[in-house]
């Protein structure tokens, strides 16, 4: 058989060729998602899918490692930046920062989704009185949640309280073993119109300390982006120059979300990433559903505050996990 002398080098440029374009098309999605993320650009469906951050920067190595086995060198110079770019944002909440010099009481603060009253409230109350938890968030909170805390023995262990328990999963609690003064209960405008407790304690030692229990809209369909938004924007800040502030709750964000990061620059600093838990998932598959854990739940502390642990453990009947933070606040 004849074979033509252009049939060897033809079939080597196009293979060679495919190997590229195979490159380009695994960098090209990792590089779209690094723009995006750094950007803060998440609009629509995105605003769900930028929860997913971690789980893409792991997989932007993938790429890498592709285009460097297959030696396209342009390809891999762009997957070493798209790589350095994720992991660069999402390795650091794996690893404890510096903390403030911090020398007044501990304050233990936990906060816990109840979804629709349907958690445990036993698992609750165990935790409240194994941990000596201080003050407890917890929201979508229900007066039969708020009947059977107190029959299973809070209102011994955390006898202040700031309630607005509410049918369905508006509803809101601030329990506290310390007297609550200028609480309130104030509604998100967006959304569903979560409600949210807040209050201030003033543990012995240390000066007040204000806390709220947050939890802004759901961005779980394109008309609940908006409302999402404005309910994250409408968080209280941080006061740096004034008094300590804290936020615990379902904020229905990540820290790859820039509303949530937007929060943090007035003053505040994420308990879990302080300490190196920062990548512990608190939201997904814990009532069954197929979701890869993500960190929405958050204690978000004035600056000026220390933070010595972060725990999170299961609550049977409800899709999140209870979030416990052990704070140092500073001297009165």
């Amino acid at each position: 058989m004849i074979t033509s002398p252009q049939a060897g080098p033809s079939t080597g440029r196009r293979r060679a060729g495919a190997r590229t374009l195979l490159c380009w098309v695994t960098v090209a999605p990792g590089l779209a998602w690094a723009a995006l993320r750094l950007a803060g650009l998440e609009r629509g469906p995105l605003v769900q899918a930028i929860a997913f951050t971690p789980y893409v920067a792991a997989w932007t190595l993938g790429p890498l490692l592709l285009a460097l086995a297959l030696r396209r060198w342009a390809a891999a110079v762009v997957a070493a930046v798209v790589a350095a770019a994720l992991v660069g944002v999402v390795a650091p909440r794996a690893l404890p920062g510096g903390q403030p010099a911090a020398h007044g009481p501990r304050l233990r603060v936990a906060s816990a989704n109840l979804l629709a009253g349907a958690a445990d409230a036993r698992t609750l109350v165990d935790l409240v009185r194994g941990r000596r938890v201080d003050v407890l968030a917890v929201q979508e909170f229900t007066p039969e949640a708020a009947a059977e805390l107190d029959r299973l023995g809070l209102a011994a262990l955390l006898p202040h309280r700031q309630l607005n328990p509410q049918v369905g999963t508006v509803g809101s609690g601030l329990y506290a073993r310390f007297p609550i003064a200028g609480g309130g209960i104030r509604q998100n405008r967006g959304g569903w119109g979560f409600t949210q407790a807040y209050g201030t304690v003033t543990p012995p030692g240390a000066p007040p300390v204000r806390i709220e229990s947050v939890h802004p809209a759901a961005p779980y369909a394109l008309d609940q982006i908006g409302p999402w938004r404005t309910d994250l924007a409408a968080q209280p800040p941080a006061t740096p120059q004034a008094g300590l502030s804290i936020l615990a709750g379902d904020f229905n964000a990540t820290l790859d979300h820039a509303p949530l990061r937007a929060l943090l620059a007035t003053g505040y600093v994420d308990a879990a990433d302080a300490v190196g838990a920062g990548l512990t998932g608190t939201w997904g598959p814990y009532d069954g559903d197929p979701i890869p854990p993500v960190a929405i739940d958050h204690v978000l502390a004035d600056r000026r505050i220390a933070v010595e642990s972060v725990a999170v453990r299961p609550v049977p009947g409800s899709d999140h996990r209870a979030l416990l933070a052990e704070l140092r606040l500073p001297a009165a």
